[in-house]
């Protein structure tokens, strides 16, 4: 049975790259390439794909909102995370959301295709490195961080794209009192990095629908 898979990638060259992969695959049909989450959901919503390849970095949404989203308009289109960064810190939220697989676009072809053949048989594949650090065990649930004002206005700025030196400008402090504060974000969220803090931000009570159509 032919199974049809959209390509979501804001890249032209990678995205070309990723359709020649997958159309060496026996049975798959690669139905079209996405640059945006917004024409991703909008694909997804005329054409209920099999599976999606999903870029993390979008240039209008993080990947893990898209996915969410497209859960909610077709719950059985299996999702797999095809990204440069490291987003092993994001697995556990990853895979609440439903994504069936997370994968490096540093792959080689062969372990892509390996990926996308196991999800079709309703399984996945994870670096070895990463399973026998695995503890399958129910998590507890976290609290909510508190944050000041003054720490929600600085990451509110950060998620809509603002630089530390417009976050400064913005709140008229120095560039350094910046640096200062998302050190003190950083350690409050758990976190070690702007993208992982961004996304704990956005997952928070703090970031609220204003702030998405802002």
């Amino acid at each position: 049975m032919q199974r049809s898979i959209l390509i979501v990638d804001d890249h032209p060259v990678m995205a070309k790259a990723t359709q020649t992969i997958l159309e060496q695959i026996e049975h798959i049909r690669v139905i079209g390439i996405a640059a945006s989450g917004k024409s991703c959901l909008e694909m997804t919503a005329l054409h209920k794909p099999n599976m999606i390849i999903l870029d993390y970095n979008l240039p209008d949404q993080f990947g893990s909102s898209v996915a969410k989203q497209i859960k909610d308009i077709s719950p059985d289109t299996h999702i797999v995370i095809f990204t440069g960064i490291d987003v092993s810190d994001l697995y556990n939220h990853l895979i609440e959301l439903g994504v069936s697989g997370i994968i490096s676009k540093e792959s080689s072809e062969r372990v892509i295709q390996n990926m996308i053949r196991c999800i079709m048989d309703d399984c996945t594949m994870i670096p070895l490195s990463l399973y026998r650090g695995m503890r399958l065990m129910k998590s507890l649930p976290t609290q909510e961080v508190l944050l000041t004002k003054d720490e929600i206005q600085i990451m509110t700025l950060v998620v809509k794209g603002a630089t530390q030196e417009q976050v400064a400008n913005e709140i008229f402090v120095s560039k350094r009192s910046v640096d200062n504060y998302l050190k003190k974000i950083y350690a409050k969220l758990g976190v070690k990095s702007r993208v992982q803090a961004m996304e704990k931000f956005i997952q928070s009570s703090y970031y609220t629908d204003s702030d998405k159509n802002g």
